[in-house]
């Protein structure tokens, strides 16, 4: 089981607490927060140790990928190959978002494999969750976000849930709410509008 980095602390108050948390996640940490349907587990994408012990804390191959959520298109602007994609397509992207809708991008030379996996694309989403935006906010950049539960598991909806699946391994835990959406994200193709996950 993936050891954390530093002992884990838990934070109550996104607002007041998201610098620091920025800060440890810039530093390496796996931190488990709430999404607009689930808790979520993210790290900084450009981090391949960090991603590495997600999957590994997952029990999920790295060749799956993991998405990435943000505050607003200009922090996921970066990892995508904005020249294959049409303004329709990418219109309607931006008319989804914030939002719990996560497209499939193109994805530019800056989407590390750790990130992709086997796809060529990159799933985004713009994220509606209030506490979610404010960390992608203080960290400055898009975070990686996968559902906080073991490979075939139902994900954690809750902190103690967190904990009972990954009683080790966390960095860092934000117990807050949820965004009261009752199931993951739609997923769909930007390319080609297909549903990937419903």
């Amino acid at each position: 089981m993936p050891q954390p980095t530093t002992p884990m602390q838990t934070f109550r108050d996104v607002s007041a607490d998201a610098g620091e948390i920025a800060q440890r996640l810039r530093a390496g940490a796996v931190a488990a927060y709430p999404t607009e349907a689930v808790m979520g587990l993210g790290c900084d994408p450009a981090n391949e140790a960090a991603v590495t012990r997600i999957c590994a804390l997952k029990q999920r191959s790295l060749a799956q990928g993991v998405l990435l959520i943000a505050a607003d298109f200009a922090q996921v602007a970066p990892y995508v190959d904005l020249a294959r994609v049409p303004s329709s397509a990418l219109d309607k992207a931006m008319a989804s978002w914030p939002g719990p809708f996560t497209w499939i991008f193109p994805g530019s030379e800056r989407v590390p494999a750790w990130i992709s996996g086997r796809h060529e694309g990159i799933a985004l989403r713009v994220t509606a969750h209030a506490d979610a935006a404010a960390l992608c906010r203080a960290f400055g950049g898009a975070l990686v976000s996968t559902s906080a539960n073991p490979h075939g598991q139902p994900p954690a909806r809750t902190a103690g849930e967190v904990l009972s699946y990954f009683p080790q391994g966390i960095d860092v835990l934000v117990d807050a709410p949820l965004g009261g959406l009752g199931k993951p994200s739609e997923i769909r193709d930007v390319l080609t509008g297909e549903l990937v996950r419903g």
